[in-house]
């Protein structure tokens, strides 16, 4: 029984720390109340509030958050993003042939 009333307590303790970290936007009551429901009704209340009671928060996706703001400045090119994963394609402002990189590699495989 004592373990029990341990898990309820830990169980208690997790789901304030959410309430307290959850901002207000996100939580679907007034957080006062989720108190109110996570203390003086243990088990459920902490149940409900772990289950119900936050939204889930808005995903931004960041290349399209300039196009959402109508500014185009906003958002890399594709070949900016290219470059940036994959370097810059040969002929393009990228190395010099038979220079060397910063590691030392001549970029020719042996």
């Amino acid at each position: 029984m004592v373990v029990l009333g341990v898990l309820e307590l830990a169980l208690d303790v997790v789901a304030l720390v959410l309430l307290v970290r959850t901002p207000r936007e996100r939580v679907t009551m007034p957080k006062w109340a989720w108190a109110l429901l996570i203390i003086f009704i243990n088990l459920i209340g902490s149940i409900l509030f772990l289950a119900i009671g936050r939204r889930p928060a808005a995903a931004v996706d960041p290349l399209t958050t300039g196009a959402q703001t109508g500014d185009a400045a906003a958002r890399p090119s594709s070949a900016s993003v290219a470059d940036a994963l994959y370097g810059s394609a040969p002929g393009t402002g990228g190395a010099e042939p038979g220079s060397t990189t910063s590691n030392g590699d001549d970029g020719n495989a042996p």
